[in-house]
């Protein structure tokens, strides 16, 4: 038999602990950068110019968005 276990080894509470707060962590960071990303782009205003030359399939489309700062 195997009489060197551990509760508190890798595979044991400590592990499952550590992956919870590693999880945690990256789950806080995410969470803090996709706010920082939205709140940046709620205040990028931008116009269109020229809505009259838009075609409806075209890849020249981008042209028309001017960014106001």
């Amino acid at each position: 038999m195997n009489e060197n276990r551990s509760v508190f080894a890798l595979d044991g509470i400590t592990g499952m602990l550590i992956a919870t707060v590693l999880l945690l962590i990256i789950l806080t960071v995410l969470t803090v950068w996709g706010l920082s990303v939205q709140n940046a782009n709620a205040t990028n205003y931008y116009k269109i110019e020229n809505e009259k030359s838009i075609k409806m399939f075209s890849t020249d489309n981008a042209k028309h968005i001017v960014d106001v700062k």
